[in-house]
Order: C-alpha cells, then sequence, then structure tokens
C-alpha cells in the first residue's frame, strides 16, 4: 500500500485524543488518517492515569475485556501527610461508577489497544514515523498537512478537516495564530521512580507535606511513581548539587523509605515538567480543529490532562461524523461542527483549570513556602475525615470530571 495523499480527516499526534478520535470515526465510516511522529509507543510517558470515566467509554466501545488484562493498578483512596498527621482526601471507591477507581497502566499499552482496534476499521491508517511540519492552506482555509517521514522524504496529505492533538508544544496550533491564554504556575515537576517494598508499604496516591516540600507517590505495584514538586524555574539551581541531597530530603520526608531512595541514581533519573495552564479563546479556524493539550494544556493537579483529551476526542467525534462520512463533506458544515466541539468542551475545561488554579494559590504555593504543612491540621481535612462520605466530591471531580462524554452510538460494540 503507498503513502496515502488524500483522507478526509487527517489526525495529527497518536496519543489517546488522536487514537480515541481516530478508532470512533472510522467506526462512523470516515475515511481517518492519525499521523504520529514516533515508530511506536514504547516510551515513558507521565500521564499513566486511566480515569473511570475513560474506563467506562472502554466498556462502551467493547474494549474492556483486552484493557482488562493489560498489567494495570487500581488507586482507590489519596490521602496527605502534614507534619500533623495523615488525613484522607479522595475514596474513588464511591463514586457510583462501573469502574471506580484510577488505573495506573502503562500508556503505551493503552495506545497499541486503541491502535489495534482501529486498526480493524477499513477506513483507518497509521502512518508512523511521521513528524507534521506544518498545514496546507488555500484561501484561507488549512486543506492538509505536509509531513516527513523516517528518510527525510516530504510528503503532503489533504484532507477536508485537520485535527491537531499533538500536545501542549503543538507545531499547529502556533502555526495557526489562534490566540492562547496562559496562566500563572507556582510549581514545575520532577518526574522519577522509586522500589516499592512489601504489603506494608502505603498503597494509592500518598502526599506529603513539610518544610517546604511537597512529594507525591503514586502506587504502580512494584514501584512508586514520584512527584517532587519544586518551584518554577528553580530546576537548574536544584541540580547544581550531588543527587545524594534529593535523596536525604526524600528519605527526611519519608524515613520508610530508607536506602530505596538510592533508586535516584543520578540527575539523569530524574525527568523535569515544566508545568503549563492555558487554553485557546478559539479552538478552531476553517480547516482546522485542535483539541486536548493542543487546545488546553493543563497542570498536572488531579493527573485529569489525560481524561479531558479523551472527552474532548468523543465530543469531536460524535459531532464531526455526520458532516464528515458523507461522500464529499460541505466546508461551512465541517466548521460549525469544530465550533460545536468548542462550545461543548470550553467550559469544563474551564471549570477544571479553575480548581487547579485555586489549587495552585491555596495548596502549592502554601506547600512550597512552607506555610502548609503545620502542626495543626487544617479544618478542611479535620472536615472529610470526620465525614468520609466527603471524600466522594474530590474523587469526583478527579475520576469523572465536569462533564464525562459517552460513546456515540455508531462507535459502540458488544464487550
Amino acid at each position: 500500500m503507498g503513502t496515502p495523499t488524500r483522507t478526509t480527516c487527517a489526525v495529527v499526534g497518536g496519543g489517546p485524543a488522536g487514537l480515541f478520535l481516530g478508532l470512533l470515526l472510522a467506526r462512523a465510516g470516515v475515511d481517518v488518517t492519525v499521523l504520529e511522529k514516533h515508530a511506536d509507543f514504547l516510551r515513558d510517558f507521565r500521564g499513566d492515569t486511566v480515569h473511570p470515566s475513560t474506563m467506562t467509554l472502554l466498556d462502551e466501545l467493547g474494549l474492556w475485556p483486552e484493557f482488562s488484562q493489560l498489567p494495570w493498578k487500581p488507586i482507590e483512596r489519596a490521602s496527605v501527610i502534614l507534619d500533623a498527621g495523615e488525613a484522607p482526601v479522595a475514596d474513588l471507591s464511591r463514586l457510583r461508577q462501573p469502574h471506580p477507581f484510577i488505573a495506573m497502566v502503562p500508556q503505551w499499552h493503552l495506545l497499541d489497544l486503541l491502535a489495534r482496534a482501529a486498526a480493524a476499521e477499513p477506513g483507518f491508517t497509521l502512518l508512523r514515523r511521521a513528524r507534521v511540519d506544518g498545514t496546507i492552506s488555500s484561501r484561507g482555509r488549512v486543506t492538509g498537512v505536509r509531513w516527513t517521514d523516517a528518510d527525510g522524504g516530504t510528503h503532503e496529505l489533504t484532507a477536508d478537516l485537520v485535527v491537531a492533538c499533538d500536545g501542549r508544544d503543538s507545531v499547529l496550533r502556533t502555526g495557526s495564530g489562534l490566540p492562547l491564554r496562559d496562566f500563572r504556575v507556582p510549581m514545575d515537576v520532577w518526574w522519577f521512580r522509586l522500589p516499592r517494598g512489601d504489603q506494608q508499604d502505603p498503597a494509592g496516591a500518598l502526599a506529603r507535606v513539610s518544610g517546604g516540600r511537597m512529594v507525591i507517590l503514586l502506587d504502580r505495584g512494584d514501584h512508586y511513581q514520584v512527584a517532587y514538586l519544586l518551584p518554577a524555574g528553580d530546576d537548574a539551581q536544584r541540580r547544581s548539587v550531588p543527587v545524594t541531597e534529593l535523596q536525604e530530603a526524600l528519605r527526611e520526608l519519608h524515613p520508610w523509605l530508607g536506602d530505596r531512595v538510592r533508586g535516584v541514581r543520578a540527575w539523569d533519573d530524574v525527568k523535569l515538567l515544566r508545568v503549563a495552564l492555558n487554553r485557546l479563546h478559539r479552538w478552531s479556524a476553517p480547516g482546522l480543529l485542535c483539541i486536548g493539550d493542543a487546545a488546553h494544556a493543563m497542570s498536572p493537579v488531579g493527573g485529569v490532562g489525560i481524561n479531558l483529551a479523551v472527552q474532548d476526542a468523543v465530543a469531536a467525534a460524535r459531532f464531526l461524523a455526520p458532516v464528515l462520512r458523507v461522500a464529499a463533506p460541505d466546508p461551512a458544515a465541517v466548521d460549525r461542527a469544530a465550533v460545536r466541539v468548542h462550545r461543548r468542551r470550553w467550559w469544563p475545561v474551564a471549570i477544571t483549570q479553575g480548581g487547579q488554579r485555586i489549587a495552585h494559590r491555596t495548596v502549592i504555593r502554601a506547600a512550597l513556602s512552607g506555610r502548609g504543612s503545620g502542626t495543626r491540621m487544617p479544618w478542611g481535612l479535620r472536615v472529610v475525615a470526620r465525614l468520609p462520605f466527603l471524600q466522594a466530591i474530590p474523587a469526583r471531580l478527579v475520576g469523572v470530571g465536569a462533564l464525562p462524554e459517552h460513546a456515540p452510538a455508531f462507535a459502540r460494540r458488544p464487550g
């Protein structure tokens, strides 16, 4: 089969949003091509969380039996340890959901699952090692993309619609000129792994705040995925000291880790996430739609970025499929459908980002300044501890979100 030069919908980026959208549109009978710049999905991802609403989607798409066989670890509860003691924060097991937990699963497994399911549809094409360099335009309308293959060969793919799912550093969004609103963030995040010990080690998600430091442990079964928060812009300065200082800080925060802090052997083991929080004022231009991180970069607070991107993809498929699966899509109808995606999804994004901004101001800034770890437990945490049913509120905000989307009828399959 030769390299395609024409498709109905070109989806740029083979992450969760891009592959969910490609799968759903293909099941609607739309000719769709996903362009992914890497050769495979075997990479370390920070976002390895699959939320209850996403697992409900997998149910509806008939993919739960296959997903259930993947090596995932459920997280049901989140708590925080201050100098005043430990307090519960969220309990996902209280959710009235088919899968009331967050599944920690290597993201490449999820992406492979979606790619296999999409490949079973006759109208789906996945181009790997396809680096998209920009768009093709005609008379003020995006009409396709230019891309480069692994050998340096350049190609053009024309399309009735291009959907940017290429992340928070989206090439297509940057080239579109769509106005972007940025919000200030107080922190960056170091990501690394530490070995997990026996059954006595804490399970679930655990935040520790003390002395101007905040570290979050996510239980992955055989190891912890660790997020160590630091003030924005402090990475270079903090790496100027031996990595043993990080080890000692971890041991002070969690003495039970013991020698396992040596799992961070060198600074190369510590990956930096420069936190961004922003969203587009408009998600679309003629012939172009941005969704997921390309439309709204999320803070890591709550780990909701992937969930929101997937919900965007489902909403996009619902509005786009009827206008794209016809023999000759009407450009005006396609653009109206893209605007409907923005109108549907902007407010749950704005609500979620508003909650993240509040958390930045009231929790993270206090924690990193040393004001969030006093010897007295904050009243809010005391109330949640005394009234456990309240733990379902943050669990729903994180696990389900403000506007969960459900698979359209054309995409559903029996499980």
